[in-house]
Formats: C-alpha cells, sequence, structure tokens
C-alpha cells in the first residue's frame, strides 16, 4: 500500500479495480480525500467518524474467490481501531460480512435505506452491528426506520 505524503488524521482505503478478476470499492461513504495511483488503483480518504462501506471481490476463471463487505467508522488519531486489509491504520469495524450471499444481502439492506431517503453513512452505527449479528446468525436484519433515525439523530444531538 502506497505511504500518505504526510502525517494525517484521516483514514485511508486503497481500492484496485481490474475487472472481473478484483474488484475493491466503496459502496457509501463521504470520501475526504481522493489519491490516483494508476488506472487500477486510487486511495480514498475519510475524516475521522465517517461510516463507509467497502467491499472486496475477487475471482479466477472459474467464478468467485471470495466476496467481503466491512462496514467501518474511521477513528480519531490514537484511538484503539480494528486492522482492516487495504485500511490504515484501521477502524471500528461495525459490520464484517464474508461470502457473496451475505455480501448481496447486506447490499440490499443497503438499498433499503437509501430508498426511504436516509444516506447509508448516517444511519446510527448500532444498527450496522446489528445486521452484522443477525447475519452471522443465520437470520433477517430488521428493516431500519425514519423513526429510528429520528431516534439516533436526537440521541446524537443530547450526547453532544
Amino acid at each position: 500500500m502506497p505511504s500518505a505524503p504526510e502525517r494525517d488524521d484521516l483514514t485511508h482505503v486503497e481500492l484496485t479495480w481490474v475487472e472481473h478478476k478484483i474488484e475493491y470499492w466503496i459502496r457509501f461513504g463521504r470520501e475526504a480525500r481522493e489519491q490516483i495511483i494508476d488506472r487500477r488503483r486510487r486511495v480514498v480518504s475519510f475524516r475521522p467518524n465517517t461510516i463507509f462501506a467497502f467491499i472486496r471481490w475477487t475471482a479466477n476463471d472459474f467464478g468467485t474467490i471470495s466476496s467481503h463487505i466491512d462496514i467501518v467508522r474511521a477513528i480519531e488519531p490514537g484511538e484503539p481501531h480494528q486492522t482492516l486489509p487495504f485500511v490504515r491504520p484501521g477502524g471500528e469495524i461495525l459490520l464484517k460480512i464474508d461470502g457473496w450471499p451475505k455480501v448481496e444481502s447486506v447490499l440490499r439492506h443497503i438499498d433499503g435505506i437509501e430508498a426511504i431517503g436516509i444516506d447509508a453513512d448516517t444511519a446510527a452505527p448500532d444498527h450496522w452491528r446489528h445486521v452484522h449479528n443477525r447475519l452471522a446468525a443465520g437470520h433477517q436484519p430488521q428493516t431500519y426506520t425514519p423513526a429510528q433515525h429520528r431516534a439516533f439523530l436526537l440521541r446524537t444531538r443530547v450526547m453532544l
């Protein structure tokens, strides 16, 4: 992974795109910066406390080898964190799912949140943990509702 030009407070994610072979992309999240390395690689950066979804998919001539989705909160400098491939320095992992059927389920869940007019990166972090836990247990997660979102936003304001 290329090093950042200088030490900063951002979380950097290396993305690679080799069509039908290696496809790493961001599904949602507000990027603070982008650095293009070459036509197949770039690094996107996120400010602390930004939530983003990072998808990694690889295949060979016979089909999919691996697929992963991670929903991550970018950390504050010096904050404890978990490491994650292609994410520097790491982050707070809210959801970590492997296997295309479950990844596809998370993508449909994200689409559902966006369909009700909520940006997925503003959804409550606890909801992403809920989705992770339900899918890990083989159950369907509950739908995120506008009422839940309003409650989360009000709770966030009170905590400030």
